[in-house]
């Protein structure tokens, strides 16, 4: 970074500003946990000769075990990519405008889990829905292992719930779905002939008033081949939303490409995977009972309003950890 010209090429010195970044991250934290276990062993030593500071070193046990329990996930972030910038996108399935619902209701969730971990969030699109929720929603977040963390969120999501659009009060199931990307548009050559692509313009979204965009600045991007559909209008230049949208479609056609070879190499060796309930990777219930269910490791947790506030780390870790072979578990009886 010390060499004349690195900021020449802004790409290439914003990408390597992130890893070295990363790479002081992880000499500070060695040097943090050095200093806990010195600390620690200070404190066994005072024990030992009969100081009574059993609740001081039993807290700073926990709080070790915290920051170990964080950090085994992240050496479990080895797969390519993991430690790129995250790029969501959040639709409503079926189920109506409960559906829609449920999506906004997603999207807040991630939007909470971001800021619980000090990740920048940039919407980047956000189609409301006709009575309520969204039809769509797309996010990038930015911060170390963005990634790695939220493609363990990728899948369809249940709620079971008492309808409040409802009138009659019945108990409904809605569907909605978050998949995540790599935003690794600096980092791979992907080529896009521009005659496979559709690109239309359209006069942004707003609440209105005197900040209503009075300019065709949002874009849409169709890419004709694969019909991978993104928009942004959430910047200010019809220029910059060009440029955030072709990264969401890079990102997306990279993702399809590596889940073309997957599936080339599932059926070269014969493999069979379970399939669960409905597809869904993790149900969500209101009624009759109160409680968030991850059908592919098992975990459940009897707290529907803290998982909600953004509270999923839980769910994150147990899929990271769970053996590679692990079924999916069968969940029709719920």
């Amino acid at each position: 970074m010390a060499e004349p010209g690195f900021f020449d090429d802004q790409e290439r010195a914003q990408r390597l500003s992130r890893e070295r970044a990363r790479a002081v991250e992880c000499v500070e934290k060695d040097d943090r946990y050095r200093r806990w276990f010195d600390d620690a062993e200070a404190l066994l030593e005072l024990l030992e000769e009969g100081e009574p500071v059993l609740d001081q070193l039993e807290q700073a046990l926990a709080e070790l075990r915290t920051h170990l329990d964080q950090d085994e996930v992240e050496m479990l972030l080895s797969s390519p990519h993991d430690d790129a910038d995250a790029i969501l996108n959040i639709a409503p399935g079926a189920g109506g405008i409960d559906a829609q619902d449920w999506a906004e209701m997603l999207l807040r969730m991630y939007m909470k889990w971001c800021e619980r971990h000090g990740y920048k969030i940039q919407l980047v699109d956000r189609q409301p829905g006709q009575e309520a929720g969204i039809k769509n929603a797309t996010l990038r977040v930015e911060g170390p292992y963005a990634y790695g963390h939220l493609r363990a969120e990728s899948g369809i999501h249940r709620l079971i719930r008492i309808s409040p659009f409802d009138q009659q009060a019945r108990r409904q199931t809605a569907f909605a779905s978050m998949h995540a990307y790599p935003d690794i548009a600096e980092e791979i050559e992907i080529e896009i002939d521009d005659k496979d692509l559709r690109v239309d313009t359209y006069r942004s979204s707003g609440a209105g008033g005197q900040h209503v965009n009075v300019t065709d600045s949002a874009i849409r991007i169709t890419h004709v081949p694969t019909g991978i559909v993104t928009t942004c209008q959430n910047e200010r230049s019809q220029h910059a939303n060009r440029d955030t949208a072709m990264r969401v479609l890079k990102a997306r056609l990279y993702e399809r490409e590596l889940e073309r070879q997957r599936n080339e190499i599932d059926a070269a060796a014969g493999e069979k995977k379970a399939i669960d309930f409905g597809h869904q990777i993790r149900s969500y219930f209101l009624h009759p009972s109160q409680r968030v269910k991850d059908h592919r490791t098992g975990l459940e947790v009897g707290s529907f309003d803290t998982v909600l506030e953004g509270n999923i780390d839980s769910f994150i870790q147990a899929y990271l950890t769970r053996p590679r072979d692990a079924a999916i578990i069968d969940d029709s009886d719920d």
